[in-house]
């Protein structure tokens, strides 16, 4: 397995051109990738084999008045084929250098806790669990909502 990991900023966005099905939870919408690429705070890592996208991790520097920079791990996907083969691990890894060089003093992240596989990958790159109840709320996808596309 010759995985590559690498980091995609705004001029690299064709490299979303080719993802493998699984990686993200919908479609790459290009309007949507071209503004989080150009965004400095915005941060995604690919896995790519073969030219195609196989996995992918997101991040974002969190600001707040009273802490140092921090970095907020949105979210991890591997392709079903690629899974099992430590490329989430590769990813996470290379999140977890990139947010040191940002001079992060923390990162954190939030996963289900019947997510035994993604619990096992956050544990095992020293991850700590902390006791937290994630509270979510959804909002109607109509396009009358402020920077609807």
């Amino acid at each position: 397995m010759s995985i590559e990991i690498r980091q995609v900023g705004p001029a690299d966005r064709a490299v979303l051109d080719h993802v493998a099905d699984e990686v993200f939870d919908h479609a790459i919408d290009p309007a949507l990738a071209d503004e989080f690429l150009s965004d400095r705070r915005h941060h995604l890592f690919v896995a790519i084999d073969g030219g195609m996208v196989v996995g992918m991790i997101t991040a974002v520097e969190y600001v707040h008045p009273d802490k140092r920079l921090q970095l907020w791990i949105n979210e991890t996907g591997v392709a079903a084929s690629h899974r099992r083969r430590g490329i989430g691990r590769m990813l996470l890894d290379a999140m977890l250098a990139h947010a040191r060089t940002l001079g992060c003093t923390d990162a954190w992240l939030g996963t289900d806790l019947t997510n035994e596989a993604a619990n096992a990958l956050y544990r095992s790159a020293g991850g700590t669990a902390a006791p937290a109840i994630l509270y979510a709320w959804e909002f109607a996808q109509g396009d009358d909502r402020p920077g609807a596309r």
